[in-house]
């Protein structure tokens, strides 16, 4: 016989720790081209800006499907986790939305215009700035939980039914219960860690004696210092507002927190080493892996939860038929998404110049 709660509990885990990796994908691959976007807000010319907008032109598009794909995960896998999340953060991840789009059109555009061009280049700059401050402010707000309740008033339904009705659970907050110090701050935090992922990606993308390329290290140098001191607040404001935190980290294994914080300080220093010596791509790496620890930490301090307080990943995962359904058709796009992302990240992997545009930018 089939263990069908055990079965219920791996597929809900498994997809748990897919949708983890979708958004830090999601975040590592895209969150570079948002943070170039960034730095295009502050060009010194639509030349400039083109040419930050073409660097990304091979890849933009494939890196935001991974967002859709963390989309789809919810949605077929955690179902009242996607329902209650478009109540509760309807408006940051309509900003974050208006944000993606306007980059995404203004990129095409861009390469078509003549006098609104300057115009498409600002629009791809800003949405690359709103993106990531929506977003941001999104997980912040998930991290403080969803505000709901249980039981439903309907009209009709039996007394003998009424039992079954109040195990439903509902959003019960406001239009603007996302919004706390604490939700603003973690959108502040991902578009500095934005902007630095942005310097370093157009540092290890333009010729070194290109002015795009000396800009960018500057860049790169303050947007590592500020990134520090956002880890650190955010560290230390998350340990005194969240209980579920302070009890994780100072449990008993507060000595596996603790390497793993050594661990995430050793590959920011790596990378500010590698960046400072000029070896581009190793510093984009070792960068990238502090975002890998940080948000692996994150999701660790979560477990058992998908909501902080609100659901653990039993609880909000869909019925055993239906995510073993879900398993058996959507996990063999995983690898087929790794492999196309790798092609491309491998194809239009050398240095370019500012005045190395193609003829649609």
């Amino acid at each position: 016989m089939f263990d069908l709660a055990r079965i219920a509990t791996t597929l809900s885990t498994w997809w748990w720790l897919l949708l983890c990796l979708s958004f830090l994908f999601y975040i590592g691959l895209d969150g570079a081209d948002l943070g170039a976007g960034v730095f295009a807000l502050f060009a010194k010319d639509e030349q400039e800006r083109a040419a930050i907008m073409a660097s990304m032109a091979g890849v933009w598009d494939a890196n935001e499907t991974w967002l859709v794909v963390a989309g789809g995960v919810i949605f077929g896998a955690f179902p009242l986790v996607y329902g209650s999340t478009f109540n509760y953060l309807l408006i940051p991840l309509a900003f974050a939305l208006w944000g993606i789009i306007s980059r995404a059109i203004a990129f095409e555009f861009h390469g078509h215009a003549t006098r609104s061009k300057k115009s498409w280049g600002l629009a791809f700059a800003l949405g690359s700035l709103l993106a990531p401050f929506g977003a941001g402010v999104a997980l912040g707000a998930t991290l403080q939980g969803f505000p709901m309740q249980h039981g439903i008033a309907l009209e009709g339904v039996a007394a003998a039914h009424a039992s079954a009705f109040d195990a439903i659970p509902h959003f019960s907050g406001g239009p603007f219960s996302f919004l706390s110090p604490f939700s603003i701050w973690t959108g502040i935090g991902a578009v500095i860690a934005g902007g630095l992922a942005g310097g370093l990606y157009l540092c290890a993308r333009f010729d070194h004696e290109d002015p795009i390329y000396k800009r960018a290290v500057k860049w790169t140098n303050l947007f590592s210092l500020l990134a520090l001191g956002a880890i650190v607040i955010t560290l230390i404001w998350s340990y005194a507002i969240f209980p579920w935190v302070s009890a994780k980290w100072t449990g008993p294994y507060w000595w596996v927190w603790l390497i793993w914080i050594l661990f995430i300080l050793f590959f920011a220093y790596k990378s500010m080493m590698a960046h400072s010596s000029r070896q581009d791509f190793a510093a984009l790496l070792w960068g990238e892996g502090v975002v890998a620890l940080m948000w692996f930490a994150m999701w660790a301090t979560m477990f058992p939860y998908i909501v902080p307080e609100t659901w653990t990943i039993a609880q909000a995962a869909n019925p055993t038929d239906s995510i073993a359904v879900f398993t058996l058709f959507m996990t063999g796009f995983f690898p087929i998404m790794v492999g196309y992302n790798a092609y491309q990240i491998w194809v239009f992997r050398g240095r370019t110049t500012k005045m190395a545009t193609y003829s649609g930018h």
